[in-house]
């Protein structure tokens, strides 16, 4: 039996993801209609036999603490846990986590009491699916001090990534992180004909770790003014010469780091046969029980659409679009390639008749191109239309970026408005 435990990580302040992380950190935000994003390393975790998690929090984490609450319960039986470890004063640092490798430092000293060998850390903003108990019998096969999950990329997506190049035994002699393109020349790899084939020439990083606990340790007490992984502790145990292997994974995996990213991972969902599979009998992706009533549907045409539960739809047409919980769309109203978070709670109708515009979305609207946070009020003929020729700007109730429109959570849109392509000048 492997001796595992899991440290998810659950980011920083998340100014990418924003106006989403406005409220909220990077792993509570919604995605799949009914999932959050820290549900994706948990459900790995969990379909892999790792029942031992603590998840890392430092901003806006309120959210994302009552998620974990409200989800993740094991029984006395288990001996399994997800907990919360959030930034904290203590009488070895007075400071916030000043990075991926500082986060895992300060937060080491709860893992003492846990009997383990191997320590998983993971990123609470990505979505794939991985069995960690093949990557840890990889690791431990490999004999390796540190191996770190790795996927091909393009030259357009590298500078983004730590890159490496990996010698035929699968180990790691040279690392950089987030080379400029003038310097991505030098670090071509050998990929998979499927991968050159699509441009993917340059090994990545996926920010997916494992170390024995030992090596981890040391390089803890050896460097304590290294506080990123990438930056500082990779290069660090590359260059002494400790064994560092390369995990090669194959399938599905997309990092949720901008807005653009976001949007396109939830769209791809709707897809026939979609890369990242939610209808899977092994591959489960766990989540909160809401006990909701099931969506209630009135003439509306779909097509790819992803409906979560509890929505009442009254709408045209929905395509290619991502509906999320409780989810109020009024009469003749046209939603395409969009995301509709859905609603915290339901407005009763004695609340709907003292509001000027109840929750959610009204008559003979369209939406197209956006993304509309949680418990929005949207009126009557309003108009929601994002475009790559739109320029990145914010007002009170909505941002755009990269031409996609991202209602605030809570704004309130009144009848008649008209934001985006079609507006005026």
């Amino acid at each position: 039996m492997i001796k595992m435990i899991s440290l998810i990580l659950g980011g920083g302040a998340g100014s990418r993801l924003y106006p989403l992380t406005s409220e909220r950190s990077k792993p509570a935000v919604p995605i799949g209609g009914k999932y959050r994003l820290i549900d994706i390393p948990i459900s790995n975790c969990l379909n892999s036999g790792v029942r031992r998690m603590f998840v890392v929090t430092q901003f806006n984490s309120a959210s994302l603490n009552q998620h974990i609450k409200n989800t993740y319960n094991f029984d006395m039986f288990t001996h399994g846990f997800v907990d919360i470890l959030a930034a904290e004063q203590t009488p070895k640092s007075q400071m916030w986590f000043q990075g991926t490798a500082d986060a895992v430092r300060q937060s080491m000293h709860h893992l003492a009491t846990h009997d383990h060998d191997y320590i998983l850390v993971l990123s609470g903003d990505q979505l794939y699916q991985m069995d960690f108990a093949q990557l840890a019998e990889y690791h431990i096969e490999q004999e390796a001090d540190l191996t770190i999950a790795t996927i091909p990329v393009t030259d357009q997506d590298a500078p983004a990534f730590g890159i490496m190049k990996v010698n035929a035994d699968g180990f790691i002699d040279n690392f950089i992180e987030k080379p400029s393109m003038d310097l991505l020349t030098d670090w071509k790899s050998a990929v998979p004909e499927a991968y050159s084939s699509q441009g993917k020439h340059y090994l990545a990083s996926m920010g997916i770790y494992i170390f024995k606990r030992e090596f981890l340790e040391r390089l803890f007490r050896e460097n304590p003014e290294a506080t990123d992984f990438g930056k500082e502790i990779i290069p660090i145990a590359i260059e002494s010469g400790f064994k560092v292997a390369s995990y090669a994974f194959d399938e599905y995996w997309t990092d949720i780091g901008t807005i653009r990213s976001f949007f396109e991972a939830n769209i791809a969902l709707t897809d026939n046969i979609p890369d990242f599979n939610l209808f899977d009998n092994e591959k489960t992706i766990y989540t909160r029980p809401r006990l909701l009533a099931p969506a209630k549907v009135f003439g509306t045409w779909f097509n790819k659409a992803i409906i979560a539960e509890g929505c009442i739809i009254h709408a045209k047409k929905i395509e290619r679009s991502v509906v999320g919980i409780r989810a109020r769309i009024g009469e003749g109203t046209e939603i395409a390639e969009s995301i509709v978070m859905g609603n915290d709670y339901y407005e009763t109708m004695a609340d709907m008749e003292r509001v000027e515009q109840p929750m959610g979305i009204g008559k003979n609207g369209l939406i197209q191109h956006a993304i509309v946070d949680k418990n929005c009020r949207i009126g009557d003929g309003v108009t929601i239309k994002g475009g790559t020729e739109l320029a990145d700007t914010e007002t009170d109730t909505y941002v755009v970026r990269d031409g996609i429109i991202v209602l605030k959570k809570g704004a309130h849109i009144p009848t008649g408005t008209t934001i985006g392509l079609g507006a005026d000048a």
